[in-house]
């Protein structure tokens, strides 16, 4: 199993950015995946979570509104559109995924204890200037 993030940069806040993650070792139409975030001195985060058997999504309060999360099964591709991006926004980024699991809802509040039963991508670094 593999991720590979990309699309990280330099964007002023009010920009945009997409974020994709290509995956291989399983394909993209029953666990969940999902993106998280790190910022310096910040334990990382959930930001968005994809059930790739129904498309359903969950989104914490940060990213409601300004975030999306999809999936290209073709591709073997999960994105995230990220709008109306601010400077706290500014963080590495990573995709990851839990074979095991299937709901958008649980991957987004798997514990820090579990993460190590997750699959991550390698990050990539998002920086809003203000």
């Amino acid at each position: 199993v593999q991720l590979q993030a990309s699309g990280g940069g330099l964007v002023q806040a009010g920009g945009s950015l997409r974020l994709s993650c290509a995956v291989s070792g399983f394909t993209l139409n029953r666990p969940a995946v999902g993106w998280f975030r790190q910022a310096p001195g910040k334990e990382r985060e959930a930001v968005s979570c994809l059930s790739t058997n129904n498309d359903i999504t969950y989104y914490p309060d940060l990213a409601k509104g300004r975030f999306a999360i999809s999936s290209d099964s073709a591709k073997n591709t999960v994105y995230l559109q990220m709008n109306n991006l601010r400077p706290e926004d500014t963080a590495v980024y990573y995709c990851a995924t839990d074979l095991g699991q299937s709901s958008s809802y649980a991957l987004c509040h798997k514990r820090p204890a579990n993460w190590g039963q997750m699959n991550w991508g390698q990050g990539t670094l998002v920086t809003v200037s203000s």
